[in-house]
């Protein structure tokens, strides 16, 4: 059996891996960590939860800290890209474990933040940076960054970073680094796209592959549920409280939908919270953290979650949609049975995902078992439907809850029926008063003058009024020629 101890890592970080209880590698690691000591370039093929965050982070540590260089202001050493900010924060977290007896300096940027804070982060120069594209291309354009003399470039999750959009972000990032460099390249599977994209950015790499790709774990007991799409909440709902549940990772298609689970979970009492793009990162962050720590059992998520997540515990995973792209199937129930531990995962199939189903099937080479519906289902449904939902966020911005009319200087919208306002000085029946050229006089009633139906005016004048809005005329009131006194003014020379 090979142990940490036999790959050629220096003793501070084999004393970080032991304070670690880590003695013995993954498949991957122990491959990868070797290959990567010498300075070649890697393409590691691995699914979720195998180990490759260690597999890269381990020997690339140990080639900076042998021998040491500070970091030049604005400057990185290495740059660690992943397509997501849980991803990004856990990759940055496992780092400084790794490198407490070596002193490198580890920061981390991505998006949601403020942006002055990741100039901060790396204003000084950085050993490591963990980043998602986007905010590194930020901090490119600012030119509060200089990749000019990087090391060490490793791509995590590439085939995610391209599901997402960040092809052409990746390309010029690319561009801006060194091309006397050594490159990492990680992902879970390995597409056309994917190998065409690792051809161009590795030089004669060593390919390291652990597992086929699209292959599930084998720890995970799978099963599927057929079942009508708006009857999933009650399927999933009576599921959470007839079984013994440490943690559940539920995933959904829709950030919308996430946020509907939550909102129906809550009403049956049963603790939940979701994660996805619109959430803010305290939001997030708050969310991941009570799921780690078990306050929060159930924790509703879209895709954005599949991967990196690293939370120990996690029982169950749900797909309460099925994956539009099979692979993702793979990277939602790698969630659980990981480190050896065993785990359940189950997925809700209505009609119109028989598609998504046949694909998933296709893909992992396997015929998930078909679970009948559970005893009580029916009255669930019924139960479910009597539960009087939280209104969503969407609904409340549409009802005139925002900020301006919640008494901070705007102004409410009246509720009821608009009312025609009729012209001034136009009677209801078309016969108001009408002026010299025909048209009607903007104020035909005179201060002071009674109503046409005989009934006083509202706002009768006051003394001392404007003499075109007094009784008498302003016969009272004294010239405009005279002074204080009453005496003709002086002349103005």
């Amino acid at each position: 059996m090979t142990h940490f101890t036999d790959l050629g890592l220096s003793k501070p970080l084999l004393d970080a891996l032991a304070a670690k209880n880590y003695t013995v590698p993954t498949p991957i690691q122990a491959q990868a960590i070797p290959t990567v000591l010498t300075g070649r370039d890697l393409l590691g093929i691995a699914q979720t939860g195998t180990g490759k965050t260690a597999a890269f982070m381990l020997p690339s540590l140990d080639r900076l800290a042998n021998p040491r260089v500070h970091p030049i202001a604005k400057r990185i050493r290495m740059l660690v890209l992943a397509p997501t900010r849980e991803l990004a924060s856990q990759i940055a977290e496992s780092a400084r474990t790794y490198a407490r007896n070596i002193n490198l300096t580890v920061g981390v940027v991505f998006g949601g933040t403020a942006p002055n804070k990741s100039v901060r982060d790396v204003a000084r120069g950085l050993d490591v940076l963990v980043a998602t594209p986007g905010r590194l291309l930020d901090l490119v354009d600012q030119r509060a960054i200089d990749l000019s003399r990087l090391e060490i470039l490793v791509l995590d999750e590439a085939d995610q970073m391209l599901d997402l959009g960040f092809i052409h972000a990746l390309k010029r990032i690319v561009n801006l680094v060194p091309k006397q460099r050594q490159t990492l390249f990680f992902s879970a599977t390995m597409p056309k796209a994917i190998k065409q994209l690792a051809d161009a950015y590795l030089t004669n790499p060593a390919e390291v592959s652990v597992t086929p790709a699209a292959t599930t774990v084998d720890r995970v007991d799978q099963s599927i549920t057929f079942v009508n799409q708006a009857e999933k909440s009650a399927l999933l709902t009576l599921f959470l409280q007839t079984n013994e549940i440490e943690r559940a990772l539920v995933f959904s298609r829709t950030k919308h939908g996430a946020d509907k689970i939550v909102r129906q979970l809550v009403a049956a009492g049963i603790g939940a919270a979701a994660i996805h793009g619109n959430k803010s990162q305290p939001q997030r962050e708050k969310a991941l953290a009570a799921f780690k720590t078990g306050q929060m059992p159930v924790l509703i998520a879209t895709d954005i979650a599949a991967r990196g997540i690293d939370v120990t515990g996690v029982s169950h995973v749900v797909n309460f949609d099925l994956p539009d792209v099979p692979e993702q199937y793979v990277h939602r129930i790698g969630r659980t049975a990981r480190a050896g531990a065993t785990g359940i995962a189950i997925a809700f199939c209505s009609p119109d995902e028989r598609i998504n189903l046949r694909d998933i099937e296709r893909t992992t080479r396997q015929k998930l078992a078909v679970s009948a519906l559970p005893e009580g289902f029916n009255a669930a449904v019924q139960a479910l439907k009597s539960l009087k939902l939280a209104p969503s966020a969407r609904d409340e911005r549409g009802s005139g809850g925002g900020r301006r009319d919640a008494g901070h200087g705007g102004h409410r919208r009246p509720s009821g029926p608009r009312v025609a306002i009729q012209p001034t000085g136009e009677r209801r029946d078309g016969q108001g008063e009408r002026s010299r050229d025909g048209q009607p006089q903007r104020h035909p009633q005179r201060p002071g003058a009674p109503r046409p139906d005989g009934q006083p005016q509202r706002h009768p004048q006051r003394p001392g009024g404007h003499p075109a809005h007094r009784p008498d005329g302003g016969g009272n009131k004294r010239p405009f020629n005279r002074g204080r006194s009453g005496r003709p003014a002086r002349a103005q020379v």
